[in-house]
């Protein structure tokens, strides 16, 4: 008797764990959601000219580059959440984790040439929230297929 209480315990620590990585891997994909959307339509919308002000990166003659940047970003915010909450491909939901992760490998990249060290940071944390995230959902806390 004793030993199947513990067992039961254990089946429940167990399944309040997988709750709690659930949890976190949506809290996770929402912020990482907005944060792109925003990020990446702000990228997809504003005249170059204007981004040139606000983003040290951006050099003349690189119009097709930071809309290219703009509209990945913002389907990698759609793959955040879209093939998990309807459960139709959700394995494409950690692809865009990946993705957004060697995006903000390659930002930071790019703040290091410039100098811009601070920007490195908020990479640093994007870049990780989306490894989680790519972790999670490949293996710990894989969604079903309907």
């Amino acid at each position: 008797m004793a030993s199947g209480a513990l067992v039961q315990g254990s089946k429940d620590l167990g399944a309040s764990e997988g709750k709690g990585l659930h949890i976190g891997l949506w809290v996770a994909q929402v912020l990482l959601a907005l944060v792109f959307l925003g990020a990446g339509l702000l990228k997809s919308f504003t005249p170059v000219a204007e981004l040139q002000t606000k983003m040290a990166w951006i050099k003349d003659g690189m119009d097709p580059l930071v809309r290219f940047i703009g509209v990945t970003e913002v389907l990698g915010a759609l793959g955040m959440i879209l093939p998990t909450a309807t459960r139709i491909k959700p394995w494409l939901t950690p692809l865009a984790a990946v993705g957004l992760a060697l995006t903000m490998v390659l930002a930071a990249m790019t703040h290091w040439q410039l100098g811009e060290y601070p920007g490195i940071v908020t990479n640093v944390v994007l870049g990780g929230l989306a490894a989680f995230v790519a972790w999670g959902r490949f293996g710990k806390a894989k969604v079903p297929a309907r």
